[in-house]
């Protein structure tokens, strides 16, 4: 007799601190029955070989789940895989259940079923553990919520904001909680992303829409998407994505960044830094701020002023050029 796929199964491995942060649910999983829920956590306390691997299912998973699991965690070679039945209770709050809410500068990142206390004067944003990346727990995510705080802190203005590789919306969410005003823009390259970024914004209370104040979501590769080409030039463009991307993706992002506007890039180790930033002072970028958390740095640049021939001059939604402190484009 089958077992019922309203079942919750488990299965736990061991794994490295650097099998845990490169782990990407969307590939090696899809298509499998009870696409797992993932979440990993630290064993013992700076000691990068002792992390776990958590995979709630809904349902009994079959080998080749348990396989595509396995595959996550290299070093779990040698350790049976066994599932586990989860008692009769809501898995997906079990999944999340050791996930500590994360307070980066003025923003406090929970799931429903570990809110906590709400520091005064944060902003609370609800993010569920997902098919979608970006919950604020990666160093790369937080580290771009502090230099988004860092920019507001030190008094720069932004009407014209996109989140490229927005994963759960969260810093599409956070940019428009710091600029209120601003025309907002999220996209990914996976659509999936994008409907758990609607639903996201739903939870938290983010209006969709065209018009300031509100945020826009595209399905795209990059920039290749008309809204985002129609809505560019940006002062403002956050990339969390990889080091790989950001570099093809320079001439490009460059191009949709308006002049005296600001980049922030992440998802890039230590030892990546340099060539992401040599990629972007070839495209006229200079470094402006740097957040280090942990191997996992947070570039910022600022787009110089009348750079090249081909200056930029189309306007971006709303028609005016006024954007304080970056003079005009």
């Amino acid at each position: 007799m089958s077992a019922d796929a309203t079942e919750s199964w488990k299965l736990t491995l061991p794994c490295t601190r650097d099998e845990a942060e490169a782990i990407d649910v969307s590939e090696g999983l899809e298509g499998i029955a009870g696409s797992p829920v993932i979440i990993t956590s630290e064993e013992i306390e700076d000691d990068p070989d002792s992390w776990r691997l958590d995979a709630f299912f809904s349902g009994k998973p079959g080998k080749a789940a348990v396989a595509a699991v396995r595959a996550l965690a290299p070093s779990s070679a040698g350790v049976k895989a066994t599932p586990e039945r989860v008692p009769d209770e809501d898995w997906i709050t079990l999944s999340q259940a050791g996930i500590e809410p994360v307070h980066a500068a003025r923003f406090y990142v929970h799931t429903s079923g570990n809110k906590g206390d709400v520091p005064p004067g944060a902003k609370a944003f609800q993010i569920e553990a997902s098919r979608a990346f970006g919950t604020g727990h990666h160093q790369t995510t937080t580290g771009c919520l502090i230099a988004l705080d860092a920019l507001k802190v030190n008094g720069k203005r932004f009407r014209n904001i996109v989140d490229i590789g927005t994963g759960t919306g969260l810093l599409a969410f956070a940019a428009l909680h710091l600029w209120p005003r601003a025309h907002a823009t999220a996209s990914d390259i996976d659509a999936a992303a994008v409907d758990v970024t609607r639903e996201n914004a739903a939870v938290n209370g983010v209006p969709l829409g065209a018009g300031p104040g509100t945020l826009a979501l595209a399905a795209a590769p990059g920039l290749e998407h008309p809204l985002l080409i129609g809505r560019a030039p940006y002062d403002l463009i956050v990339a969390n994505i990889l080091a790989g991307p950001l570099i093809g993706l320079a001439p490009t992002i460059a191009m949709a960044l308006a002049e005296g506007g600001t980049l922030v890039v992440a998802g890039l180790l230590d030892w990546q830094a340099d060539a992401v930033t040599a990629a972007y002072r070839r495209q006229g970028l200079v470094p402006s701020g740097r957040t280090q958390i942990g191997d996992w740095p947070t570039l910022t640049f600022r787009k110089r002023a009348r750079y090249g021939a081909a200056r930029t001059t189309r306007l971006g939604p709303g028609g005016a050029n006024d954007a304080p402190g970056f003079g005009s484009w």
